[in-house]
């Protein structure tokens, strides 16, 4: 991970709590979903539906789509485990970083339209 922030441009994305600091660290700029509970475990859901048994197109061949309850419950607790610490964070750099967080769908489509 920190060869890859190293380079002079990246993107990653994820939750990957273990690599947090050195991504934030590398990045200049950091753009957080701030999604609601509920739509995120209905998206769980409905990938697990739609790729049961199958790779998603974003994943490698031969990983499957797969949900256990661990995960179900990571996801369930986001908000109030790990959200409030994370925003804390990300405001401390927004003085030195751009620091952009899209708070539903339609800020993430305007926000993506206006990158064209």
């Amino acid at each position: 991970m920190e060869n890859l922030v190293s380079e002079e441009e990246w993107i990653i994305d994820g939750n990957y709590g273990s690599t947090l600091d050195i991504r934030l660290n590398g990045a200049d700029t950091i753009i957080f979903l701030n999604i609601s509970t509920y739509l995120c475990v209905y998206r769980v859901i409905k990938r697990k539906l739609m790729y049961h048994g199958m790779s998603r197109p974003d994943m490698t061949e031969g990983c499957p789509e797969k949900l256990d309850f661990g995960f179900l419950k990571w996801v369930l607790r986001y908000n109030k485990n790990q959200k409030p610490g994370i925003l804390e964070r990300l405001e401390k750099l927004s003085t030195e970083k751009n620091v952009i967080i899209l708070n539903n769908p339609k800020e993430v489509d305007k926000f993506i339209y206006g990158l064209k």
